[in-house]
């Protein structure tokens, strides 16, 4: 027994001193043996538990926690908690520490940690809050990091507004998330100058140690150059975005989510375009362990756009398959509908697109007005403009917005559907009438429906407006000229007393310089005046000077075989083939035709076969060029020239390929 406690107790110090050292292996190897000889020896089997977590065998420590339950009880929760939060059990984690006894400062961080993978980020707060307020130790920059963080996504993914917490921008990760904030706010020059401000305070702060190298010092700054790229992308600087985020992809960080998150804004600056590189950024966002370093709306952003990839790329089962997924986990988001419908349209399945959108809306009415927006433009697309004009009617949120009237009646005036414009107006004007009277929106609308209404002859209908309007200001003359001319044909007697208000003609005359307006710059039409008579140029009288010379008319020109003593002809005036005496012209003897025959063929050729003639006659002599060998063919031998290919008209004649011979340095 004694020299079993003399083995035990050094192999304690074994363990001591590897722990010291940093050497868990070594020290695990110790512990081995200590719990050979007591399997339920609490402090060895924590110690154990540590070792294992220090190697990150984070699933052997779970399972030697809940092997040795009885024997550990609550001693090992902050272990059974951090193990689960590395191995992604994060629910799991949460109720290890909720049913912890005591919550010490240790679990507290765990705690915040693994609200804030839970996306809980209120409560985050709220924990690193009163952490920072109640500790002092040497992670009180570490806490306000964290607590920099929880905000920044407060503001991205929830809209948040900022809120100032009093943390100093003293290092490159405070920066950094700070900048964050600030691109939730939509502050994206505040943000980009933040991030320049992170990136030189990350130089200056790996730059004095001595053991990181400039690859290293890069891939840190990684992170911050992609955010810089985010905001020149947002700003519409797409090429130098697309620069900044490629030279992120060459450097090849460990972080799997700065890869994924970087290859889906590639993704999305390419579109349509560069399909092939977008095939291939892909990849990265489906790289081991993305899904536990994102947040869920980056996610499910990156899932979206694989889905429009699949529908670029024209597969259409893929793009399907991926809207269908995305329709089950989030069944009331209208962007996979969107996309369905979208792939419908490419396969040129109009009215099956608008029926999965009328179902979409009618199931979920508070996302129902982006949907009948995309159904109104598929029914313009496919020309049923008042089909179109009645889904926008519907959606109430907007249907008095100025710019839906004047969408609505545009359409309405497009099939002269009158009568329905002035509705919308109608409709419009008693809706501003009852929540904003007297608005500058509402008195538009009324001016608007008035000129409306004047334009298409409706007078009558036109009076009640253009009377409100000359109300709110009696002094627009325009206004009552228009009401009295309304007026003039439903009561002549209000539109004569309506027109004493119009001010007298002395009021209405301006001071104008008619001679200064016409000889202005932009005149069109000028008067032309008379030259103004000098004395130096007063013309003399006829028989006292110079007397006015007649300008000679210039004779006409007479044909050459002109005949003054023979009458005209009097049809002279008509085209020849319209002459009474016209006969058409004569019919010579043929000329003898040179080359018309068979193509090739030659005049010698073509004589001699020519069986009308006698054998008598004189020979042909043969065309210089055209035939080859001797000058004759022998009668009656049947020789024909080789045919030759006539080339079509306008096309250009190329020599058929030849084969070099071999020989010399040359080669073929």
């Amino acid at each position: 027994m004694a020299s079993g406690g003399v083995a035990v107790a050094s192999l304690w110090t074994e363990v001591n001193r590897c722990g010291q050292s940093g050497d868990y292996t070594r020290a695990l190897k110790a512990l081995s043996k200590i719990l050979h000889e007591n399997r339920d020896d609490v402090t060895a089997l924590h110690c154990k538990i540590v070792c294992l977590v220090q190697n990150g065998s984070f699933k052997e420590a779970l399972n030697v926690m809940n092997t040795h339950t009885k024997v550990l009880g609550s001693d090992v929760v902050f272990e059974k908690a951090y193990c689960e939060y590395r191995l992604n059990r994060v629910e799991s984690a949460l109720k290890t520490i909720e049913s912890a006894p005591d919550q010490t400062d240790k679990l507290k961080e765990l705690y915040g940690q693994v609200l804030y993978r839970l996306e809980r980020y209120d409560e985050c707060k709220t924990v690193y809050t009163d952490l920072i307020r109640n500790s002092q130790d040497e992670y009180e920059e570490e806490r306000k990091t964290n607590l920099a963080a929880v905000v920044a996504a407060m503001s991205q993914w929830e809209k948040v507004p900022m809120e100032d917490l009093g943390l100093s921008e003293s290092t490159y990760e405070l920066c950094y998330n700070t900048a964050c904030a600030l691109i939730g706010q939509g502050q994206l020059a505040e943000a980009f100058n933040t991030l320049r401000q992170a990136e030189e305070l990350c130089r200056v702060s790996l730059a004095e140690d001595s053991d990181v190298t400039e690859e290293d010092i890069e891939s840190e700054l990684a992170v911050i150059h992609s955010q810089m790229a985010y905001i020149m992308q947002l700003q519409g600087r797409t090429d130098e975005a697309l620069q900044l985020y490629n030279q992120v992809i060459k450097l090849k960080p460990s972080d799997v989510g700065l890869l994924a998150v970087t290859a889906n804004n590639i993704i999305t600056i390419n579109k349509d375009q560069n399909v092939f590189d977008s095939k291939k950024k892909v990849k990265l966002t489906n790289a081991e362990g993305v899904e536990y370093k994102l947040a869920k709306k980056q996610l499910q952003a990156i899932e979206f756009n694989k889905a429009l990839l699949a529908m670029y790329t024209n597969q259409a089962d893929q793009c399907r398959k991926l809207s269908s997924s995305l329709q089950s986990q989030n069944p009331g988001h209208p962007r996979p509908v969107l996309i369905q419908a979208a792939q419908l349209c490419r396969e040129k399945q109009h009215s099956k697109a608008v029926e999965l959108l009328q179902q979409f809306s009618e199931q979920n009415p508070e996302s129902a007005s982006g949907i009948k927006l995309t159904m109104a433009q598929l029914y313009l697309v496919q020309g049923h403009v008042t089909k179109a004009c009645d889904v926008l009617r519907s959606i109430e949120e907007f249907k008095h917005k100025a710019g839906m009237v004047s969408a609505l009646v545009t359409m309405y005036s497009h099939e002269e559907d009158i009568d329905g414009a002035i509705d919308v107006f109608k409709q419009a004007i008693e809706y501003y009438q009852a929540e904003q009277p007297g608005s500058a929106a509402h008195l538009a609308l009324v001016r608007e429906a008035a000129n409306f209404k004047l334009k298409h002859g409706r007078k009558k209908e036109a009076i009640s407006d253009l009377e409100q309007l000359w109300k709110q200001n009696t002094n627009d003359v325009h206004t009552l000229a228009q009401l009295i001319s309304a007026y003039s044909l439903v009561d002549t007697d209000k539109a004569k007393s309506l027109s004493k208000h119009l001010p007298s003609a002395d009021t209405m005359s301006f001071n104008v310089d008619v001679d200064e307006l016409e000889n202005s710059h932009g005149a069109t039409y000028v008067r032309k005046k008379a030259g103004k008579v000098v004395g130096e140029n007063l013309p003399k009288e006829i028989g006292q000077g110079e007397v006015k010379k007649k300008k000679k008319k210039k004779k006409g020109k007479l044909p050459k075989n002109y005949d003054p003593k023979a009458t005209p002809d009097p049809e002279r005036w008509l085209p020849m083939r319209e002459r009474s005496y016209y006969r058409g012209k004569k019919k010579g003897k043929k000329k003898e035709a040179i080359g018309k025959g068979t193509q090739g063929a030659t005049a010698a050729a073509s004589a001699e076969l020519d069986a009308s003639k006698t054998a008598t006659s004189p020979p042909t002599s043969p065309r210089p060029g055209l035939a080859t060998g001797s000058s004759t063919a022998p009668s009656g031998s049947g020789v024909v020239p080789p045919r030759q290919q006539k080339p079509s008209s306008g096309a250009t004649r190329k020599k058929a390929p030849q084969k070099k011979k071999k020989g010399g340095k040359g080669g073929w």
